[in-house]
């Protein structure tokens, strides 16, 4: 056998659920002859390799048939600057990770991998020439956005109002991740020329697998300035600009868009934040709305498909579509830095731990007493003079009463008197119990749990081409919950 380049090939040979491994190193020039490195009669266990990629952390993860986490491994990697000195995500360096990271998992013995699928964080563009090469850098969506350009945009096409209304994209400069190929086009038309296709980042990393280019609906719909929600295809803006020459095929988050040897499926890839909404539309389908609590707490609810007003986009709400192409309304509530910022005060003030407050259960008669009467109601509770408050606890209660009432109107922006039955909170304020017991008090109608999905955007994108790899039925406890119940509140 005669071979023209080094490498290590491995066979595998599925003979009735078992498989023999057949090793074949080669060298550049020569007849080699192959040789058996492995022999086993054990069956494999199968799995989905999924790589999840935020700003900071960047995963590899394992999932069984019963999407049992078997693996997770995490790393930083190093950023670069783009050609103004911005920080950027380096498009090589996680390029060269995903696919050294996809051939050490494919060389093990011990797993048989049946799919591959991707979750990242969104309003990135990685864009590609002729060539499939990269041809710029991975632009921070921090990086500041030109006010020239921002001023040319919206007069041309009829004003931020209208703009965001019809795309449910608040103004966001770099975030409307459209502006950044808009700012491609007017301030590096050679290089804007040079573009073959523009791919959001989760669609990139697929790509990097499979070689085929592709657009996912879920990155396409949030924020990005680019979809018409009113007629549910590109903004007319888009076609005018002629940006959809540079997208590639767009799709569904379930599509897959390849496969290795017909054997291991690669999925499309999609935007974290849809993902992680998944596993909760395959558990639950009654309507229900998801408080994903961090420095943002967000309220999604996927069965609000009504248009956004101008006077829910003025309070934060923005719509964006899930992985089948389904609006999903949305609010945004900075409570989780609010959280934060005062917690240090409290610290500061009674001369406690910063994380002091997580001794703390919720205490009925503080509850009680602002329920029935509050003597601070009216007021923000930065605006506060601390040495108002008997001590640390009432002071807490009395902040975390703050921040709910302020969810409450939040999160039913999102609700508008919908049939809801359920509000589930994951994220950090899911394990807060002053924070639960006064939701719970705050929707009496509506069953209030807090939700535990570990690895949420992960799990949502193994869960999104179940069909294509798994013939298991799903698990019926994939999600964690505890509820809290209203009536708990007055004793």
């Amino acid at each position: 056998m005669r071979r023209d380049c080094e490498m290590v090939a491995s066979f595998r040979l599925l003979v009735s659920g078992f498989q023999y491994a057949v090793h074949s190193p080669q060298s550049a020039i020569g007849d080699v002859s192959l040789f058996i490195t492995h022999y086993s009669l054990l069956p494999l266990t199968s799995v989905i390799v999924i790589f999840d990629v935020g700003k900071t952390n960047k995963k590899i993860l394992l999932f069984d048939e019963q999407y049992k986490l078997l693996q997770e491994e995490s790393t930083q990697l190093k950023e670069t600057t783009d050609e103004d000195g911005f920080p950027c995500e380096d498009v090589n360096l996680l390029t060269k990770w995903v696919q050294q990271k996809f051939s050490e998992i494919l060389l093990r013995k011990d797993i048989d991998v049946k799919a591959v699928n991707f979750s990242a964080y969104g309003a990135s563009f990685v864009h590609l020439d002729e060539g499939s090469n990269v041809v710029t850098p991975l632009y921070n969506y921090l990086k500041p956005y030109p006010q020239n350009l921002t001023k040319q945009f919206y007069h041309t096409y009829g004003g931020e109002e209208l703009i965001a209304r019809e795309t449910a994209s608040p103004v966001l400069g770099s975030l409307n991740s459209g502006m950044q190929l808009y700012r491609l086009k007017y301030e590096k038309p050679e290089v804007y020329k040079n573009i073959k296709y523009a791919l959001h980042l989760p669609q990139y990393l697929s790509f990097s697998i499979s070689k085929a280019p592709s657009t996912d609906i879920s990155s396409v719909g949030c924020h990005t300035n680019l979809w018409s929600f009113i007629k549910n295809g590109y903004h007319d803006w888009v076609y005018t600009e002629r940006f959809d020459k540079k997208f590639a095929p767009l799709y569904n988050g379930d599509k897959i868009v390849g496969s290795i040897d017909d054997k291991i499926q690669i999925g499309i890839g999609l935007h974290d934040s849809s993902a992680a909404l998944i596993p909760y539309l395959t558990s639950f389908h009654e309507p229900f709305v998801l408080i994903s609590t961090g420095t943002w707490c967000i309220s999604l609810n996927p069965f609000n498909h009504t248009e956004l007003t101008g006077e829910e986009l003025r309070q934060d709400c923005l719509c964006y579509l899930s992985y089948d192409g389904k609006p999903v309304k949305a609010s945004r509530l900075f409570a989780g830095y609010e959280h934060e910022q005062q917690v240090k005060r409290l610290a500061a003030h009674f001369q406690k731990a910063i994380d002091y407050y997580q001794t703390l259960g919720w205490n009925v008669a503080l509850l009680n007493e602002m329920q029935s009467g509050n003597k601070f109601s009216g007021r923000s509770f930065s605006e506060l003079d601390l040495v108002e408050f008997t001590g640390y606890e009432e002071a807490y209660h009395q902040l975390m009463w703050n921040i709910v009432q302020q969810q409450a109107m939040s999160t039913n922006l999102v609700i508008k008197g919908m049939a809801v039955k359920r509000i589930f909170v994951d994220g950090g304020f899911g394990k807060n119990p002053v924070y639960m017991n006064l939701l719970a008090k705050a929707f009496p109608g509506i069953e209030v749990y807090a939700a535990t999905v570990p690895q949420a955007s992960a799990l949502g994108a193994a869960l999104v081409i179940h069909h294509h790899w798994n013939k298991n039925p799903l698990r019926a406890d994939m999600i964690g919950l505890k509820y809290y119940s209203n009536t708990k509140m007055i004793k």
